[in-house]
């Protein structure tokens, strides 16, 4: 019987594509380093900052890493008026529903807390999640299962007992690594192939359809 569902924000929850995409973009035109493509960026959400520009260009050094982590944070709180990212269709109900059944619901996200909690805000869903989980609130990023490990330590739950919802590879490792039960989004980030290839235990094209799971 699943009583806790972790859910990815970045590409599940929040369609912030665009607003990554755009940010990344003038972060490394700043720093002066060649454009990479959109579908480049895209492969780096769900990864913390640092990854994700080792990803993009391999062989940085660990305070150039840092330098441009810094870097894009530094842009992306200055652009984050103007740079508005939007819910997915149907997530707000869905969320709503699922809390009114019962279900405890939180967030682990590669995101900083202070930025995903003002996400969380400024989409009108914090009321829905009793416990929100940071990249800046764990040692060890995703694919690592710290991230469920300690959500699930926090709220006394057991793995069996638990759903990960993500729409990235990382996520479903993750939830599996942890012995939880994994979901993936295919409206994200991710293609249906890869998040297969992960092991996701269910695919879903609209969140609306995450009630009607079987094992909820």
């Amino acid at each position: 019987m699943i009583r806790l569902i972790v859910f990815d924000f970045d590409g599940t929850l929040g369609d912030t594509r665009a607003n990554i995409v755009a940010t990344m973009r003038e972060t490394l035109r700043t720093a002066g380093y060649a454009p990479v493509t959109e579908e480049a960026i895209a492969a780096t959400i769900g990864l913390i900052l640092e990854e994700g520009f080792q990803q993009l260009y391999p062989g940085l050094s660990g305070e150039e890493t840092l330098r441009l982590a810094a870097l894009y944070r530094d842009i992306f709180e200055k652009t984050r008026k103007t740079l508005i990212p939007t819910l997915f269709p149907h997530v707000k109900e869905t969320l709503t529903t699922l809390k009114e059944r019962g279900y405890i619901l939180t967030i682990a996200s590669s995101r900083r807390s202070a930025s995903l909690n003002g996400f969380l805000r400024d989409m009108s869903i914090a009321d829905t999640i009793s416990y929100v989980l940071g990249a800046d609130s764990v040692e060890k990023a995703k694919p690592d299962p710290e991230p469920v490990l300690k959500t699930l330590r926090a709220l006394s739950v057991p793995p069996s007992e638990c759903l990960v919802v993500g729409d990235m590879p990382v996520d479903i490792l993750m939830g599996r690594a942890a012995g939880a039960a994994t979901c993936a989004v295919t409206y994200g980030n991710a293609g249906r192939d890869a998040l297969a290839a992960a092991g996701a235990d269910y695919l879903i094209d609209d969140i609306a359809e995450l009630p009607r799971l079987p094992l909820l």
